[in-house]
């Protein structure tokens, strides 16, 4: 396998650099939130967003769509949305003549047929709805009446829920929520940042206009394709894929935690940890990358004990035990 060259990890720390300055002249503050959605773009992966509404969620995955020259498409998620309404349908085209002579039958292609795809609130569909995205997140491609259409790259989903609002809601099962790589929890911004934000949002703009105005696109399909094979080639030192697997296995018979994460988890732990590194300019990963994903990498791929929520500790809280328990090595 060939090795990154100082010129190319110069190259993507600065595209990175870009794109994440572009993102940050619409969303301010959550800086943590626009990192983690850089990682998951940068390792190919895609992010389930939690947060309640007004903190930026769809802010954050209109700013970033606008900051590259990439396809986007939106689909609000409601009880009513059918799996076709989202992967496509075949219909009948009369115009065409086929062997039975009444037409032939088209393929109409579903907005997932796209670079980014926003999922907005996506636990407000039926699982039935929500299982539509499982092939297209995990093999990126369509199948249609038999037929596999391949999705464009490079291709990622962002989906957003409301932790507080659940009625109407369907839970998302552990299958769909195993294939984000990350899940990244926004919460309030500070004083200064609230202040901004109204200043940002209000100011020269009627209703509730995105302030999407001084975002350019910074970054091309190529370039975004190029990223994602240079994290591919960032080095994983033996000890530091011992340390994510051994974090992993921690989760699965700590106290509080009755369902620990399997090895999909341990997988985006690397996976992440490769992108940050990228984004930081190295072309190896650290123990301190592991352990920097380790929440939003594994939160959503564990669950918490009865015990533990009549307790009400949190999963991160839990999640931030385990790891402590865990000895990174020295390298």
């Amino acid at each position: 396998m060939s090795e990154i060259t100082p010129d190319e990890l110069t190259r993507a720390a600065g595209w990175l650099d870009a794109l994440r300055a572009q993102v940050g002249k619409a969303v301010v503050g959550q800086a943590e939130a626009i990192d983690q959605v850089l990682v998951a773009l940068v390792a190919s992966g895609h992010v389930l967003i939690e947060g309640i509404p007004g903190l930026g969620k769809t802010l954050l995955a209109r700013a970033l769509a606008q900051a590259m020259s990439l396809r986007y498409a939106r689909v609000q998620f409601t009880p009513d949305l059918m799996p076709s309404d989202i992967t496509g349908h075949s219909v009948l085209d009369p115009a065409g003549r086929g062997e039975s002579g009444i037409g032939t039958l088209r393929v109409h292609q579903g907005p997932v047929f796209t670079n980014l795809l926003l999922a907005d609130e996506i636990n407000r569909a039926p699982a039935k709805t929500q299982s539509a995205l499982l092939e297209v997140m995990q093999e990126y491609q369509v199948t249609l009446e038999g037929q596999a259409l391949q999705l464009p790259r490079p291709f990622m989903v962002m989906a957003t829920q409301n932790p507080i609002d659940t009625e109407g809601t369907y839970p998302l099962p552990e299958a769909q929520l195993d294939r984000f790589l990350l899940k990244i929890d926004i919460g309030f911004p500070s004083h200064e940042e609230e202040n901004a934000i109204v200043q940002l949002t209000t100011q020269h703009r009627a209703g509730n206009q995105f302030p999407l105005d001084a975002v350019t696109p910074c970054l091309a399909e190529a370039q975004v394709i190029e990223l994602q094979r240079l994290a591919c080639l960032v080095h994983a030192d033996a000890r530091v894929v011992d340390y994510a697997v051994r974090i992993a296995r921690a989760t699965r018979d700590w106290p509080g935690l009755s369902s620990g994460a399997g090895p999909r988890g341990t997988m985006a732990l690397i996976r992440a940890a490769r992108a940050t590194a990228l984004m930081r300019g190295r072309d190896f990963i650290t123990p301190d990358d592991v352990a920097r994903q380790a929440l939003p990498a594994l939160r959503h791929r564990v669950m918490i004990s009865p015990d533990a929520q009549l307790e009400g500790r949190g999963v991160d809280v839990l999640l931030r035990g385990a790891l402590d328990g865990v000895e990174a090595p020295r390298l």
